[in-house]
């Protein structure tokens, strides 16, 4: 009895998993990325919900990123504290933040603006930062932890255990944006095709833009 009792708790908590893992956030972005099929910018209709694969185009002053200083059009940044609470062991989110610039898509000869407000992305976190026993926060990480109402120390003024996770679009990066298209009249000629119109990338109704750097999903 014993043994069927542990084989169930175990199928139980192996499918709770699985359903998490399949509908957690970066799970529904690369299925919705990768289901839909590649669109060069000269051959989209007009309305038509497409998925666009090119590098990242600036259009207006970049933004810096908060924990590496570094020059970007988005930014995506997780901090989270190690949490004890007797027997187990968490990681409690404390921020989460994503940023978006003005930026586009260039693909070929063609670009592509990218309207921002309701997007769903998921980026590549490619900097990670620890602080915690023995490991001060740097200047950086702790003005950005204050600006957020925390910081590193606790009441006793010994550090948090807490990790940083950053992750970034740079300008020329390759990326996936999956939206509703429309073509419109361009300002100054800016981006227009031959006929003076510019491809704009946005919400479909209720569903937003969705956005990847991943590997899995800029695949053409």
């Amino acid at each position: 009895m014993d043994k069927i009792i542990f084989i169930g708790a175990f199928i139980i908590l192996f499918g709770f998993i699985v359903f998490l893992n399949f509908f957690s956030k970066k799970a529904t972005i690369i299925r919705k990325l990768k289901k839909s099929a590649n669109q060069k910018i000269a051959n989209v209709t007009d309305g038509e919900i497409a998925r666009i694969t090119g590098k990242v185009e600036l259009i207006a002053e970049p933004l810096t990123a908060p924990l590496s200083g570094r020059s970007c059009v988005f930014y995506h940044v997780l901090v989270e504290q190690r949490v004890s609470t007797g027997k187990s062991v968490r990681w409690k989110t404390l921020i989460e933040e994503e940023v978006a610039g003005e930026f586009g898509i260039r693909d070929d000869d063609y670009c592509a603006r990218i309207e921002g407000g309701n997007m769903k992305s998921y980026i590549v976190d490619d900097r990670k930062f620890t602080s915690g026993y023995m490991n001060d926060a740097s200047e950086d990480l702790l003005q950005y932890l204050r600006r957020h109402g925390y910081d590193s120390e606790n009441f006793l003024g010994l550090n948090k255990t807490i990790r940083y996770r950053e992750g970034i679009l740079e300008e020329g990066e390759t990326i996936a944006v999956l939206g509703k298209c429309r073509w419109q009249s361009a300002e100054s000629g800016q981006w227009s095709d031959t006929y003076g119109k510019v491809l704009v990338i946005g919400p479909a109704g209720k569903e937003p833009v969705y956005l990847s750097d991943g590997p899995m999903t800029t695949k053409q």
